[in-house]
């Protein structure tokens, strides 16, 4: 012992019993350091039972997030309506605006309409001329121009169409019958007059010029003939579309001269077809002289009450 002590091994262990240096350990175990088994359980259950606690806030995670993706969806939706709204308050501005524009044009257009025609010259028809309401072929007649006659013409023109002033109101003619130098009332080559009828000139109405033409040469010719037929509802097209002309005559005699006499002019006429007394002249077959035809049942269907006469289509209704 002695000598344990004098090699100072040890020096501090009286201070400390057995029973003390056994009891530290068991202290530093179970003790402050770590609490005792008492204390661990308890603290182990109050770690358990407050997990789910914690847990929690995670699992409101998801709720939140589509809440937001709920109300992001009714924000686009309302702007997306609004945006349509937009577009449909500008697409009917942009049709009250047309609408608008249409209206002003078309009361600017009844305007200039209502205004009276402003003539640029004055110009002579060459035929009887029709004038009519429009620049059309059916349209109807208002009067005719003898041949000759001076109208007033302004700048409008539509195709084949001009337009003239008659008494203050407008019409139409064609303009290839129109000129600027007066024409003679008779025909040189011919010396077929143009005049207008004394006995009337209602037959002129819907006549092609040179039907026209014929009708004022015959009333020229043969002043006794005081009736003619023109446009009427007929089996043959030569009636309805105005290019025939019946000249009535109940002196054989006479009808056979005005046959004639059509036939020697039908050049200046415009002649291509004429019938009389059951007999026909046609330009084709002209060398064959007057041709008998068949019975066709009546004095005036066998022509022998009227002298008709056909002319050529192609100068058209003056």
């Amino acid at each position: 012992m002695a000598a344990l002590l004098s090699l100072g091994i040890g020096a501090a262990a009286p201070a400390t019993s057995p029973q003390t240096a056994t009891a530290e350990p068991a202290a530093l175990v179970g003790g402050s350091a770590f609490g005792s088994r008492e204390d661990q359980l308890d603290r182990a259950s109050r770690g358990q039972m407050s997990r789910p606690a914690l847990q929690t806030a995670p699992s409101d995670r998801p709720a939140i997030g589509a809440g937001a993706a709920e109300a992001h969806a009714r924000k686009a939706a309302a702007a997306k309506q609004k945006a349509a709204q937009r577009k449909a308050l500008a697409k009917k501005a942009a049709a009250k605006k047309a609408a608008a524009k249409k209206a002003a044009a078309k009361e600017k257009a009844a305007a200039a309409k209502a205004r009276p025609a402003k003539a640029v010259a004055t110009k002579f028809s060459t035929v009887a001329l029709n004038v009519r309401t429009k620049a059309a072929a059916s349209a109807s007649v208002t009067t005719v121009l003898d041949r000759g006659s001076k109208v007033a013409v302004t700048s409008v023109k539509d195709g084949q169409w001009q337009q003239v002033v008659r008494k203050g109101k407008t019409g139409w003619v064609r303009g290839r019958y129109l000129s600027a130098k007066k024409p003679s009332l008779t025909n040189s080559s011919g010396g077929i007059s143009s005049a207008r009828c004394a006995s009337g000139n209602a037959v002129e109405s819907g006549l092609t010029a040179d039907a026209v033409r014929v009708h004022r040469a015959i009333c020229a010719q043969f002043p006794q003939i005081k009736s003619f037929g023109g446009v009427r509802a007929d089996s043959l097209p030569e009636h309805p579309s105005g290019r025939a002309l019946d000249a009535m005559v109940s002196d054989a005699s006479l009808g056979r001269q005005i046959a004639d006499w059509v036939r020697a002019n039908r050049k200046q006429l415009g002649v291509s077809e004429i019938i009389y007394a059951q007999r026909i002249w046609t330009v084709q077959r002209g060398g064959e002289g007057w041709r008998s035809m068949s019975d066709r049942g009546s004095v005036s269907a066998n022509h022998y009450d009227h002298v008709h006469v056909t002319v050529y289509g192609s100068s058209g209704t003056a």
